[in-house]
């Protein structure tokens, strides 16, 4: 019988021992399991961080100290004329922001570049008034700090050109976004996690890998929490014969 074993593992090198000796041992799949439990645990981590954030306060823009106010920023040019003239920054040009009472909240004068910046505004629906003598006044509806960089062109002539500004921000579909990487990284997480207990039981080799596998999507601390799992991954798959649904094929 000794003789037989001998003859099995002739020729072998230590190191295919060494795999050998690992993939019979069943701590190599707990370890596998437990280090894809503890990566896919910090991913949920991530997600309840993510996913805790009150995007309510971003919608709304509330007051909150210095997160309720913003800066409004922009560039004024003339109007190209017929004669190929215009398009020229407009320096001198009078600057204001109005909130929804009719109160001046801030003002400002464009530079020889035709720039101008309103500092400190309250995010809240605000109207920025474009004027200069002998030009149309332009009135901008919108929320301070929705837009990096307002354009506006000087036309001439009288009266108002009224701009809503107001609707086009893509601030809540970025909100929205962030909210489902934050709700994927939750389920990848848990999928991870459930991964590792499959991996301890030794029942279904496959759908532990495959939910280890989404566990990866978790990104729990960057790479800290993929390397774990992709570790327990290689254990698990050295450790296979050990599944009873595996080891049945």
């Amino acid at each position: 019988m000794t003789d037989s074993v001998d003859d099995e593992y002739e020729g072998h090198s230590a190191m295919e021992l060494w795999l050998h000796d690992l993939s019979v041992d069943s701590a190599t799949r707990v370890a596998g399991g437990l280090m894809i439990f503890i990566g896919s645990l910090l991913g949920l981590l991530l997600g309840i961080a993510l996913i805790s954030a009150n995007v309510g306060e971003v919608l709304s823009g509330q007051l909150d100290g210095s997160d309720g106010v913003a800066d409004v920023n922009g560039i004024v040019s003339t109007a190209l004329q017929d004669s190929g003239t215009g398009g020229d920054p407009a320096e001198g040009v009078s600057v204001s922001i109005i909130d929804s009472q009719g109160l001046v909240v801030g003002q400002d004068q464009t530079d020889s570049g035709g720039r101008f910046s309103v500092k400190d505004i309250p995010r809240r629906d605000s109207t920025l008034m474009v004027e200069h003598p002998g030009n149309r006044t332009v009135e901008i509806n919108l929320v301070p700090g929705d837009h990096a960089q307002i354009s506006v062109t000087l036309t001439p002539g009288e009266g108002v050109d009224k701009i809503d500004m107001s609707g086009e921000s893509h601030l809540a579909e970025s909100v929205l976004i962030g909210s489902l990487v934050a709700a994927m990284t939750l389920l990848a997480g848990l999928a991870g996690m459930v991964g590792g207990l499959e991996a301890y039981r030794g029942d279904r080799y496959r759908k532990t890998w495959w939910l280890a596998f989404f566990g990866l999507w978790s990104r729990g601390m960057l790479f800290v929490g993929p390397m774990f799992i992709l570790l327990g991954m290689g254990m698990i798959s050295l450790s296979r014969d050990q599944f009873t649904d595996y080891a049945g094929d």
